[in-house]
Protein backbone atom coordinates (compact mmCIF):
# COMPACT_ATOMS: atom_id res chain seq x y z
CA UNK A 1 0.00 0.00 0.00
CA UNK A 2 1.26 3.35 -0.33
CA UNK A 3 1.25 6.41 1.84
CA UNK A 4 -1.64 7.78 -0.39
CA UNK A 5 -4.36 5.91 0.68
CA UNK A 6 -4.99 8.67 3.61
CA UNK A 7 -7.37 11.46 1.63
CA UNK A 8 -5.19 14.52 1.07
CA UNK A 9 -2.44 12.82 2.01
CA UNK A 10 0.88 12.16 -0.06
CA UNK A 11 3.49 13.12 2.41
CA UNK A 12 4.11 14.08 5.83
CA UNK A 13 4.96 17.79 4.58
CA UNK A 14 1.59 17.93 2.28
CA UNK A 15 -0.84 16.14 4.95
CA UNK A 16 -3.79 18.67 5.99
CA UNK A 17 -4.07 19.21 9.67
CA UNK A 18 -7.59 17.46 11.28
CA UNK A 19 -9.27 18.01 14.58
CA UNK A 20 -10.84 15.80 16.96
CA UNK A 21 -12.54 16.82 19.93
CA UNK A 22 -13.05 14.97 23.25
CA UNK A 23 -13.81 15.47 26.93
CA UNK A 24 -13.85 19.45 25.55
CA UNK A 25 -10.34 19.53 23.82
CA UNK A 26 -9.76 19.86 20.61
CA UNK A 27 -7.08 17.74 19.85
CA UNK A 28 -4.68 18.88 16.19
CA UNK A 29 -3.38 15.69 14.74
CA UNK A 30 -2.47 14.56 10.78
CA UNK A 31 -2.54 10.97 9.51
CA UNK A 32 -0.39 8.94 6.81
CA UNK A 33 0.09 5.69 5.36
CA UNK A 34 -2.43 2.58 4.83
CA UNK A 35 -5.44 2.52 7.05
CA UNK A 36 -6.09 -0.68 8.49
CA UNK A 37 -4.04 -2.46 11.00
CA UNK A 38 -2.61 -1.14 13.98
CA UNK A 39 -1.77 2.64 13.87
CA UNK A 40 1.80 4.23 15.34
CA UNK A 41 0.91 7.60 17.28
CA UNK A 42 3.92 9.63 18.03
CA UNK A 43 4.52 11.31 21.16
CA UNK A 44 6.13 14.59 20.28
CA UNK A 45 8.94 16.30 22.38
CA UNK A 46 8.72 18.86 25.08
CA UNK A 47 6.90 22.02 23.60
CA UNK A 48 7.15 20.44 20.18
CA UNK A 49 4.04 20.21 17.57
CA UNK A 50 2.73 18.91 14.33
CA UNK A 51 5.57 20.65 12.36
CA UNK A 52 8.46 19.62 14.43
CA UNK A 53 8.34 15.88 13.42
CA UNK A 54 11.00 15.33 10.26
CA UNK A 55 8.85 14.23 7.17
CA UNK A 56 11.13 12.25 6.20
CA UNK A 57 10.95 9.78 9.09
CA UNK A 58 7.14 10.02 9.02
CA UNK A 59 7.13 9.35 5.35
CA UNK A 60 9.29 6.32 5.31
CA UNK A 61 7.24 4.89 8.30
CA UNK A 62 3.77 5.96 6.62
CA UNK A 63 4.92 3.42 3.79
CA UNK A 64 3.43 0.42 5.65
CA UNK A 65 2.04 1.28 8.79
CA UNK A 66 -1.04 3.97 9.63
CA UNK A 67 1.30 7.16 11.22
CA UNK A 68 -0.96 9.44 13.24
CA UNK A 69 0.84 12.80 15.01
CA UNK A 70 -0.91 14.91 16.96
CA UNK A 71 -0.63 18.21 19.43
CA UNK A 72 -0.80 18.09 23.15
CA UNK A 73 -3.52 20.05 24.85
CA UNK A 74 -2.68 23.80 25.04
CA UNK A 75 -0.04 23.66 22.10
CA UNK A 76 -0.07 24.42 18.88
CA UNK A 77 -3.81 24.51 17.65
CA UNK A 78 -4.78 21.76 20.14
CA UNK A 79 -7.12 23.54 22.63
CA UNK A 80 -7.00 23.67 26.59
CA UNK A 81 -4.69 24.24 29.10
CA UNK A 82 -0.85 22.83 29.35
CA UNK A 83 -1.56 19.72 31.61
CA UNK A 84 0.85 20.31 34.76
CA UNK A 85 1.97 16.39 34.90
CA UNK A 86 3.50 13.73 33.29
CA UNK A 87 -0.07 11.60 34.22
CA UNK A 88 -2.15 14.08 33.08
CA UNK A 89 -0.51 14.24 29.25
CA UNK A 90 -0.61 10.79 29.36
CA UNK A 91 -4.38 10.61 30.03
CA UNK A 92 -5.13 13.33 27.59
CA UNK A 93 -3.06 11.01 25.18
CA UNK A 94 -5.63 7.95 26.09
CA UNK A 95 -8.24 10.19 25.50
CA UNK A 96 -7.11 11.42 21.70
CA UNK A 97 -6.36 7.79 20.85
CA UNK A 98 -9.77 6.37 22.27
CA UNK A 99 -11.42 9.35 20.67
CA UNK A 100 -10.10 8.22 17.18
CA UNK A 101 -11.37 5.12 17.57
CA UNK A 102 -8.47 2.79 18.53
CA UNK A 103 -8.41 0.03 20.71
CA UNK A 104 -5.07 -0.42 20.27
CA UNK A 105 -2.05 1.49 18.90
CA UNK A 106 1.71 1.05 19.02
CA UNK A 107 3.64 4.34 20.04
CA UNK A 108 6.80 6.34 18.99
CA UNK A 109 7.97 8.55 22.04
CA UNK A 110 10.51 11.03 21.60
CA UNK A 111 11.67 13.07 24.51
CA UNK A 112 9.17 14.15 26.90
CA UNK A 113 6.91 11.72 24.91
CA UNK A 114 8.76 8.73 25.75
CA UNK A 115 7.84 10.04 29.50
CA UNK A 116 4.10 10.34 28.54
CA UNK A 117 4.32 6.97 26.13
CA UNK A 118 5.57 5.37 29.47
CA UNK A 119 2.94 6.66 31.79
CA UNK A 120 0.73 5.73 29.78
CA UNK A 121 1.32 2.07 29.50
CA UNK A 122 1.28 2.13 33.27
CA UNK A 123 -2.51 3.36 33.24
CA UNK A 124 -3.70 2.07 30.38
CA UNK A 125 -1.42 -1.32 28.96
CA UNK A 126 -4.32 -2.53 27.08
CA UNK A 127 -3.93 -0.02 24.61
CA UNK A 128 -0.52 -0.29 23.53
CA UNK A 129 1.01 -3.11 21.32
CA UNK A 130 4.42 -2.01 20.31
CA UNK A 131 6.54 0.99 22.31
CA UNK A 132 9.73 2.55 21.18
CA UNK A 133 11.61 5.48 23.57
CA UNK A 134 13.80 7.04 21.81
CA UNK A 135 16.21 10.32 23.40
CA UNK A 136 13.97 10.14 26.58
CA UNK A 137 14.21 8.48 30.27
CA UNK A 138 12.18 7.88 33.37
CA UNK A 139 10.63 10.90 34.64
CA UNK A 140 11.75 11.48 37.80
CA UNK A 141 15.02 9.61 37.24
CA UNK A 142 18.28 10.60 38.70
CA UNK A 143 19.92 13.98 36.83
CA UNK A 144 15.83 14.17 34.71
CA UNK A 145 16.12 17.97 35.71
CA UNK A 146 19.32 19.36 34.94
CA UNK A 147 18.49 17.95 31.28
CA UNK A 148 16.79 21.00 29.87
CA UNK A 149 19.06 23.41 31.60
CA UNK A 150 22.42 21.44 30.28
CA UNK A 151 21.23 21.87 26.91
CA UNK A 152 20.34 25.01 27.08
CA UNK A 153 23.49 26.17 28.82
CA UNK A 154 25.45 24.07 25.99
CA UNK A 155 24.39 25.53 22.97
CA UNK A 156 23.77 29.10 24.71
CA UNK A 157 27.43 29.55 25.97
CA UNK A 158 29.28 28.08 23.11
CA UNK A 159 31.28 25.29 24.43
CA UNK A 160 30.93 22.58 26.48
CA UNK A 161 29.63 22.58 29.92
CA UNK A 162 32.26 22.43 32.72
CA UNK A 163 32.85 18.74 33.69
CA UNK A 164 30.56 17.35 31.05
CA UNK A 165 33.25 17.21 27.81
CA UNK A 166 32.09 14.12 27.13
CA UNK A 167 29.80 12.96 24.66
CA UNK A 168 27.90 13.51 21.40
CA UNK A 169 28.72 16.86 19.21
CA UNK A 170 25.58 19.13 19.41
CA UNK A 171 26.56 19.83 15.50
CA UNK A 172 26.03 17.15 12.89
CA UNK A 173 29.50 15.85 12.31
CA UNK A 174 30.81 15.06 8.73
CA UNK A 175 32.69 12.36 7.65
CA UNK A 176 36.15 12.82 5.83
CA UNK A 177 39.27 10.90 4.94
CA UNK A 178 42.45 11.71 6.73
CA UNK A 179 45.83 10.59 6.54
CA UNK A 180 46.13 7.27 8.04
CA UNK A 181 42.21 6.84 8.43
CA UNK A 182 38.74 7.61 8.34
CA UNK A 183 38.22 10.29 10.79
CA UNK A 184 35.24 12.72 12.20
CA UNK A 185 35.18 16.26 11.67
CA UNK A 186 33.34 19.11 13.19
CA UNK A 187 31.96 21.71 10.75
CA UNK A 188 33.09 24.58 12.88
CA UNK A 189 36.86 24.61 15.20
CA UNK A 190 35.99 24.23 18.55
CA UNK A 191 32.34 22.83 17.95
CA UNK A 192 30.30 22.03 20.79
CA UNK A 193 29.59 18.75 22.62
CA UNK A 194 26.36 17.70 24.69
CA UNK A 195 25.95 14.65 26.96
Amino acid sequence: MSAASIPGASTYATAPTRSITTRGVSYAYRELGPKGGVPVVFFVHLAGNLDNWDPQIIDAVAKEHHVVTFNNRGIGASTGVVPGSVEAMAEDAADFIRALGFEKVDIFGFSLGGMVAQALIGKHPDLVRKLVLAGTGPRGGKGMDKVARGHVLRRTAGRPVPGRSEGVPLLRPQRRRQAGGEGIHHPHPGAHHRT
